[in-house]
């Protein structure tokens, strides 16, 4: 499947997270993001390094620049079940505003034709490194990279978007 790209409506799939009861949801992508303005981006892996110290801090430092300017949610993304997940979010005690979910079985990523195979490294099949900003479930950036890079899918580049 060609992965996602601006103009597309991203696909309606399920994704998990543990909120702020400590539940565990299972929702909607089309219900979490309709209506909204949403940024998506995944990362390759919970817990791994450019994913750990570059790519989730810079939105968690420039979250609220982000709502300032009308960002509704912040959704990190990764093909990791959402204990992992949940867990990872805890080791970021300053972040009041990216949600930490999980696409446990890489279905959702599938839909967004993202995958990326991991599986010389150990790592199975996980999530290409991504943001997208949606607007009403509709893709206005989707900025993609190639291999294990991290050149256009930060906060910042987001940030240029808007």
């Amino acid at each position: 499947m060609a992965p996602i790209a601006v103009g597309d409506v991203v696909p309606e799939g399920t994704i998990s997270f543990f909120d702020e009861n400590d539940q565990l949801q299972t929702v909607s992508v089309h219900a979490l993001a309709a209506g909204k303005k949403v940024i998506l981006f995944g990362v390759p892996g919970a817990f791994t390094p450019t994913c750990s110290m570059k790519h989730v801090p810079g939105f968690i430092e420039k979250a609220e620049e982000l709502r300032s300017k009308g960002v509704d949610e912040i959704i990190c993304f990764s093909v990791n079940d959402p204990f992992v997940m949940k867990a990872w979010g805890k080791t970021y005690p300053e972040n009041k505003h990216v949600k930490f979910v999980a696409d446990g079985s890489g279905e959702y990523t599938k839909l967004l034709g993202l995958e990326l195979d991991l599986t010389d490294k150990g790592l199975g099949v996980r999530s290409r490194r991504f943001a997208l900003l949606l607007d009403n479930l509709k893709v206005t950036v989707a900025n993609v990279e190639s291999g294990g890079e991290f050149t256009v899918s930060s906060a910042d580049d987001i940030l240029k978007a808007l």
